[in-house]
């Protein structure tokens, strides 16, 4: 069950509007990093969850981002006002009042008027918030791993937006913002270190001949060799020849047939066997000389 309450749990100060910045502003209310992906993703994992602590955790972060989407949803809106007024009103010239919403160049006059200066469920290029940004999996220690991606990149967009205004109240909320997601990143590294057995994530331990190898895929200039390759951990394999049929086969992709099957695969494959004694003349080639002689005239 929810329960609203009407006070925001930071408050927003914005000093003028801007309707460029809350386009970019939806960034963070839309967008595959934004609050609403955020909450959808931890909601569904409380849902699903067994382990009490996590899902308690994992219900008050969610709950938690559902808040952070209305503050950074006022911001949107509050930046918006004065131009929603504007051009619902009509108070200003056609030609001015376009200038005015678009002056930041960023496509701000879309949301303008499709949504009306609302925060609109969207990124800040006009992409359609969708379900797809959830990359729950059901398994704990991937799912965690993720939430841990996904607060740490979102704190990156907050950053990026934070320098992109001087006005000192946006600053301050969206500085709070950025540092929930600091505080989620270190709840949910607890939560995952917290399991005894959190790697490799699932139940299924792998193949040892291959656990720890590391093939040198890319050579070249640029080979560097750190701890992700080296040390006692680590088998470097860097031979072409010992990288392809590292089972032990040739390699090769094979597959039994039935006889009634191979018959078949064999009249296909006979119609449509190409000729390597052939030189026919293609379309490509008359439309060459066709555009020869049309030069020459």
């Amino acid at each position: 069950m929810f329960v609203h309450n009407k006070r925001l749990q930071y408050t927003v100060r914005v000093s003028g509007s801007n309707p460029g910045l809350a386009n970019l502003m939806l960034e963070q209310f839309g967008g595959p990093q934004g609050e609403l992906a955020a909450a959808m993703r931890y909601f569904t994992q409380a849902v699903a969850e067994d382990d009490p602590g996590r899902k308690d955790m994992l219900y008050d972060i969610a709950t938690e981002e559902l808040s952070h989407l209305e503050v950074i949803g006022s911001i949107i809106a509050m930046l918006n006002k004065g131009a929603k007024g504007r051009l619902a009103e009509g108070v200003e010239e056609e030609a001015e009042l376009y200038r005015s919403i678009n002056g930041a160049g960023n496509d701000s006059h879309v949301t303008q008027v499709l949504y009306g200066g609302g925060p609109a469920l969207i990124n800040s290029g006009g992409q359609l918030w969708n379900a797809g940004y959830i990359d729950s999996i059901g398994e704990p220690t991937a799912d965690l791993r993720s939430n841990i991606a996904a607060e740490a990149r979102a704190k990156i967009v907050y950053e990026r937006l934070i320098n992109l205004t001087d006005d000192p109240g946006v600053k301050e909320a969206l500085g709070f913002l950025m540092t929930r997601e600091i505080a989620h990143q270190k709840s949910f590294e607890k939560a995952l270190y917290s399991i005894e057995s959190n790697f490799p994530p699932g139940k299924l331990q792998g193949d040892p001949r291959f656990t720890n190898v590391y093939f040198n895929m890319s050579q070249g200039d640029g080979d560097l060799r750190g701890s992700w390759n080296q040390g006692d951990q680590w088998q470097f394999v860097s031979n072409p020849s010992e990288i392809a049929g590292v089972d032990g086969g040739s390699g090769e992709a094979s597959v039994k047939l039935t006889t009634a099957e191979m018959a078949v695969v064999e009249k296909t494959a006979m119609r449509t066997k190409s000729d390597p004694t052939a030189n026919p003349q293609t379309g490509a080639e008359l439309g060459a000389q066709n555009a020869q002689v049309i030069g020459k005239k």
